[in-house]
C-alpha cells in the first residue's frame, strides 16, 4: 500500500471513531413485535449496543461493542426504563479472530450467555441467512435499536425501528471512495433521512424475516451522510458461527474436514 492510500485509510478510520451508531427518523416499535432484540449492557446497567438472540443461549452483536466492557444482556424488554426484561450475564465472548478495529471488517461477536433465555410469547430467536444468500439491491429491510434519534443525540428508552433499502455493494464502494472492508452490506443513511445511529450498533439488519447484517459503522459519526451505513454481512460468517456454537473454544486438533471451522474458532476470553 503506497503512502497516499495509507494516509486515506488512516483518515477514514479516524472518521469512523471508536464506536458505531441508533435509529434515525424511525418510529416506536410495537411492543412484542421484535422479540429477538437484546440490549447489551455494561456493569453499571447502561445500554451499550444492540444485539439479537439466535439461540436460547447465544446472542450476536458487533465485536467493537466490547470496547466498553460489556457484562450482561437484557432480553424480553421494550422500554429499558421499565427494567422488566430478563437480565442474563455473559459467560463467554467470541470475537471473530480477524477483528482488529471498527471499520476494518470482521465486526461480529457471539456472546454465550450464562443460562438459556426462556423462549415464550415475549422472547423469540431470529433465523440467520444461508451462506450463499444474497440480498438484492433495493430490498426493503428493517433496523431497530435503542440508540439516538439524531446525530449526537441521547439514546432512547423505547425500542425504535426504521425501514432502510439495500444499496448495491459496488455503488456503495464508490461512495466510500473504495475503502470498504470485506464482507459488508450497505443500507440506508444515504440520500435518505433514515438509518442507524449511536447506540444501535450491534443490532440486526432484518430482511425477509432473517437477520442478514450487524450494524457496524457510518461515516464521520453522522447517521445520515454522503455514504451509506455499513453492516457486517452475516452470510459470510455462518461457518464460524456454527463452529463457535458447536465447539465453543478452539480445539487444538480437528479432522481435516473441519479445517475451516478450526480457522474461525476463537479462544474463550
Amino acid at each position: 500500500m503506497d503512502a497516499l492510500h495509507r494516509s486515506l485509510l488512516l483518515h477514514l478510520l479516524t472518521c469512523l471513531g471508536q464506536h458505531a451508531y441508533a435509529v434515525i427518523n424511525g418510529e416506536k416499535a410495537a411492543e412484542g413485535s421484535m422479540r429477538y432484540m437484546v440490549s447489551v449492557q455494561n456493569r453499571t446497567n447502561h445500554h451499550v449496543c444492540g444485539g439479537f438472540l439466535i439461540r436460547e443461549d447465544f446472542v450476536v452483536t458487533a465485536a467493537h461493542c466490547d470496547d466498553t466492557d460489556i457484562t450482561h444482556v437484557v432480553v424480553s424488554t421494550h422500554d429499558l426504563k421499565k427494567a422488566d426484561g430478563q437480565k442474563i450475564s455473559i459467560k463467554e465472548k467470541h470475537k471473530h479472530p480477524s477483528y482488529t478495529a471498527v471499520g476494518k471488517g470482521y465486526d461480529i461477536m457471539l456472546l454465550k450467555l450464562s443460562k438459556k433465555a426462556t423462549l415464550d410469547n415475549s422472547i423469540r430467536t431470529i433465523p440467520l441467512p444461508r451462506p450463499t444468500e444474497n440480498i438484492r439491491d433495493g430490498t426493503q429491510c428493517r433496523v431497530a435499536g435503542w440508540g439516538s434519534t439524531r446525530t449526537g443525540g441521547a439514546v432512547v428508552d423505547e425500542l425504535r425501528v426504521v425501514d432502510v433499502s439495500i444499496i448495491k455493494l459496488r455503488a456503495c464502494e464508490k461512495l466510500w471512495n473504495g475503502y470498504l472492508p470485506a464482507h459488508v452490506i450497505c443500507a440506508g443513511g444515504y440520500q435518505t433521512n433514515k438509518g442507524f445511529c449511536q447506540g444501535d450498533n450491534g443490532g440486526p439488519l432484518v430482511c425477509n424475516g432473517k437477520a442478514v447484517g450487524v450494524a457496524s459503522f457510518n461515516k464521520n459519526k453522522n447517521c445520515v451522510s454522503d455514504a451509506p451505513n455499513v453492516y457486517t454481512d452475516i452470510s459470510k460468517y455462518i461457518t464460524w458461527i456454527n463452529g463457535v456454537i458447536e465447539h465453543g473454544t478452539c480445539r487444538q486438533h480437528k479432522p481435516p474436514e473441519q479445517e475451516s471451522c478450526t480457522k474461525f474458532c476463537y479462544i474463550k476470553q
